[in-house]
């Protein structure tokens, strides 16, 4: 396979997003835009990515660099068009004995495939091809002029004759070129055009007036939909999350209401997992073979073992750490926390900055109480021990293995492996004091509506 190096084009602001950061920053399925076309471009096998970004766009090279560490970055000062963006990468591909591709940076759904669609066309000899699509409405797309197999010219909206605006098949987001003819063409490229920039569609012409064979490849339109404003953000995460729903599916995940359910870009569910209605993933969550995530759950940053239940209603926060076959259930949330084998965390909990060994019981309403207002601090509770229910673990504080915790209890010191430990105030009952009580709050109330 022929080297590639990849110039992706994200020096636009996209106003139309009407947003304070830049429009391929914004997310899909908890990854910026950018990034799933800098993952894409990686995928399809490309040796050097370079991201073409623009004045003071920082935020934009951090978030690419957070999940691709090798791209490279060169920045646009002036906005004169995609050619003209293009250029600026000149170090990497002034030098490149295969392949260039240029690829516009707001298409999230982009895959590995749609660039080996244009690349199998260099592969077969041709010095240069497009990928297209054919979409139900092409008004505001570029248009690809062909004559069979061979790509004629692209001709943006604004500068079409109407016949040409009634051709179907698109530019889509791709330009791919033989390393010789990018360098050959790219700096020939003119600005006569309504826009007055440099289009780096126009290498299409130049490449055939210069004798270059010059082909096309169509891609799939869902995967080539850009992202323009809110509503095609919300469009493309719900195609997205459409994808990978049915990318689970046929691992062997069992999604009882699949359009209910929310997935990250990196989440790893293994198969056997069955996963109820209304259930959100955030970045960061792997689930192992057999666990059971129940309705209205919200997981992000965290693992869950081998045959877990989690939910419903339960929240995992980051760096939650759910064992094998143990339970975590309604209305219970767990932050920074190990939760052992078989441990029971069943309702009303709040477990965090924890390590709970295996086989514990958590009662009804038990916290750990892990900050003081300036630090969190860790809780530790041993193998078998028993926490009754409404009991606060004041952190730093150890409970040993096989240790009773009483009900109620506050507990502020270690308490020893098979101990019992009761920390709460001695009950007092006083007689007739309630009716007293209530009866004076009566008349409180009654006083009051009369005033």
């Amino acid at each position: 396979m022929a080297e590639l190096v990849s110039i992706v084009l994200a020096a636009g602001e996209g106003k139309r997003m009407r947003s304070q950061k830049p429009k391929v920053l914004h997310e899909v399925a908890g990854l910026p835009i950018v990034s799933h076309v800098v993952g894409a471009a990686r995928a399809a096998g490309s040796r050097d990515v370079a991201v073409i970004t623009g004045p003071g766009h920082g935020d934009v090279r951090d978030a690419v660099r957070s999940a691709d560490p090798d791209a490279t970055f060169f920045e646009q000062l002036e906005r004169k068009g995609t050619a003209h963006a293009a250029a600026q990468a000149r170090p990497l591909w002034e030098h490149a004995q295969g392949y260039v591709a240029v690829v516009y940076a707001d298409h999230p759904l982009l895959r590995a495939e749609n660039f080996q669609t244009v690349l199998d066309r260099l592969d077969a000899g041709m010095d240069a091809a497009i990928l297209g699509f054919e979409p139900d409405d092409p008004t505001g797309y570029g248009r690809l002029l062909t004559d069979g197999d061979s790509l004629l010219a692209i001709r943006e909206q604004r500068d079409a004759s109407e016949e040409e605006k009634k051709v179907g098949l698109c530019n889509a987001c791709i330009l791919a070129f033989r390393a010789e003819v990018f360098r050959a063409l790219i700096d020939k490229v003119g600005s006569d055009n309504a826009q007055n920039e440099f289009y780096v569609t126009d290498l299409v012409e130049l490449a055939n007036a210069a004798g270059y064979r010059v082909g096309y490849g169509i891609a799939p339109e869902v995967d080539v939909m850009g992202v323009n404003d809110r509503i095609q953000l919300a469009r493309a995460e719900g195609l997205f999350q459409k994808r990978i729903r049915s990318e689970m599916m046929h691992r062997g995940v069992t999604l009882i209401d699949p359009d209910t359910v929310y997935f990250a870009y990196d989440t790893e569910i293994e198969n056997d997992v069955v996963i109820e209605p209304s259930v959100y993933f955030g970045t960061g969550v792997t689930i192992e073979q057999g666990a059971t995530i129940h309705a209205f759950s919200h997981i992000e940053g965290a693992s869950v073992g081998r045959g877990a239940s989690v939910g419903p209603f339960a929240r995992l926060r980051p760096a939650a750490q759910i064992g094998a076959d143990a339970k975590i259930g309604n209305f219970v949330e767990i932050k920074k926390a190990e939760i052992g084998r078989g441990t029971k965390v069943s309702h009303l909990s709040y477990i965090g900055d924890a390590s709970l060994g295996d086989g514990v019981n958590v009662g009804a309403g038990a916290i750990t109480v892990n900050y003081d207002g300036y630090n969190k601090h860790q809780t530790k509770v041993g193998a078998g021990a028993f926490i009754g229910s409404n009991t606060s673990l004041i952190a730093p504080v150890s409970v040993g293995a096989g240790a009773l915790v009483a009900a109620g209890s506050v507990i502020t010191k270690p308490v020893d492996a098979d101990a019992l430990a009761l920390a709460r105030a001695g009950q007092v009952n006083k007689s007739g004091r309630a009716k007293t009580i209530f009866e004076r709050a009566a008349k409180a109330k009654a006083e009051k509506s009369r005033g």
